[in-house]
């Protein structure tokens, strides 16, 4: 059993005004029995940018997400070019999906969010894939890691992950760096969920409006699937 402290479950009414809340989560790696990958874009004026993150989902119906990002000291902003010049240190936010997910496409006005649900191959590396990304964050929390806006994102440590336990399972591509691109990446892959063909499902997948009628009663994950 994995026992995994300071999870974070935020209460989010607008990215300002929000409760902080943490928690801990005790679970079974061998009880993952699906991997869902989220793709948020910022701006969807600006498509190549966008940012990954991943949930893992237990034979209980439990939800546990992770996202690879900055970790920012208080006040300080992000910028693209000071994440190349080893201005900030690399952080996984392990959470509830109400909170990593519900920010994104329940308080953020222009961005954009798609849940596409994953496909794994390989028996066992349900297990294998959440054990490299816990393996991952108690390895920097002992040896910190800058992050790199080109070599050490979301995605590329996702893309890390995922060949670690299956070797080729995502190939070199454009798409690694600009993650907004990686669709026709992840269909041609079989990487995720086809519904039909690769426009119906981006069309399906977005969750923003159903997470801005989440009546907050319902669990949020079991909610933005529902439609």
């Amino acid at each position: 059993e994995v026992v995994l402290s300071n999870v974070r479950d935020f209460k989010w009414r607008t990215t300002r005004d929000f409760d902080e809340h943490w928690t801990e989560w005790r679970f079974k790696p061998s009880e993952v029995s699906k991997i869902w990958l989220i793709l948020e874009y910022f701006d969807p004026k600006r498509k190549p940018i966008a940012h990954t993150l991943v949930s893992f989902e237990f034979e209980d119906g439990r939800r546990l997400a992770c996202s690879i990002e900055v970790r920012r000291e208080k006040g300080e902003a992000y910028h693209p070019i000071r994440g190349m010049l080893r201005q900030y240190e690399l952080l996984y936010v392990w959470s509830t999906e109400s909170d990593l997910i519900g920010v994104r496409a329940r308080c953020r006005r222009k961005s954009k969010t798609h849940l596409f649900e994953g496909v794994v191959l390989g028996e066992g590396n349900h297990q294998r894939l959440l054990e490299s990304f816990l393996h991952r964050t108690n390895r920097l929390y002992n040896q910190p890691e800058w992050y790199n806006s080109v070599t050490n994102t979301c995605t590329t440590n996702i893309v890390e992950h995922v060949n670690e336990i299956y070797p080729g399972r995502v190939p070199r591509a454009l798409s690694i760096f600009l993650p907004g691109l990686s669709p026709n990446l992840l269909e041609k892959n079989n990487l995720i969920r086809i519904d039909e063909n690769l426009d119906r499902t981006l069309e399906s997948s977005l969750i923003d409006q159903r997470s801005s009628e989440w009546d907050t009663e319902v669990d949020y994950g079991d909610w933005i699937r529902s439609g």
